[in-house]
């Protein structure tokens, strides 16, 4: 098996990527501070989306045929919603990691939203981030806890450390540590309860849709 056939690597690389730009934006506006680095969000979900596309053969359990059980939908959506509240609730100072900064404005000049940039934004915390993150966070990580060939580790098996461990990374990642927390645990109890990746994907693209909507309608930016 070649490197770049490994499946840790096909669950790694793209959220990686995704990953990198960060400090990458962060060094191109303290050297281009009147550049307008919005649009390199695209890029960087292009990029994402087509590390995502080139290893998408070896995510094997997003090709499963067999149809999530009904059931698990409705919770998947309820739970997405929860999600969201839970993150514009707990933002308060003791449950930050650090400033949360101006976060994504799409406004023009004149105020008004650029449609193109928020349709971006939209696309990509809607259709690429849940992949990506779901795939590294639960696919792998969580797995990979409890057993290094973590394609033979059947999710409804993940252990309470398991879950609780790369929740609390996947809280590191973002600046609302306590709404991370809570989001991690939330996602992978889905994906150990249902079995199916797709359920916690559903869940987070929810998640993800529904904040989008609240932050473009009432203008909290600091949330993108």
């Amino acid at each position: 098996m070649r490197p770049a056939d490994h499946p840790a690597v096909a669950r790694v690389v793209p959220f990686v990527i995704f990953i990198a730009f960060l400090p990458v934006g962060q060094a191109l506006q303290s050297l281009l501070p009147d550049a307008d680095l919005r649009w390199l969000y695209g890029v960087q979900v292009l990029l994402t989306g087509l590390a995502l596309l080139l290893f998408w053969r070896e995510y094997g359990e997003l090709h499963v045929r067999a149809a999530a059980p009904m059931t698990d939908v409705p919770i998947a959506i309820f739970s997405g919603i929860l999600v969201f509240v839970l993150w514009i609730s707990l933002d308060y100072p003791i449950f930050r990691l650090g400033d949360a900064g101006a976060g994504f404005d799409p406004r023009l000049g004149d105020g008004n939203l650029d449609f193109a940039l928020v349709s971006l934004r939209v696309a990509g915390a809607v259709l690429v981030v849940p992949v990506m993150e779901e795939l590294f966070w639960r696919s792998f990580l969580a797995r990979w806890i409890d057993r290094p060939g973590f394609l033979e580790h059947l999710p409804q098996r993940l252990s309470i450390r398991a879950v609780a461990l790369s929740s609390i990374v996947f809280a590191v990642e973002h600046t609302l540590w306590v709404a991370g927390l809570l989001a991690g645990i939330v996602y992978a109890a889905l994906y150990r309860h249902s079995g199916n990746l797709w359920i916690p994907i559903l869940s987070h693209a929810v998640t993800n849709g529904v904040l989008a909507w609240w932050v473009v309608h009432t203008g909290n930016w600091q949330f993108w």
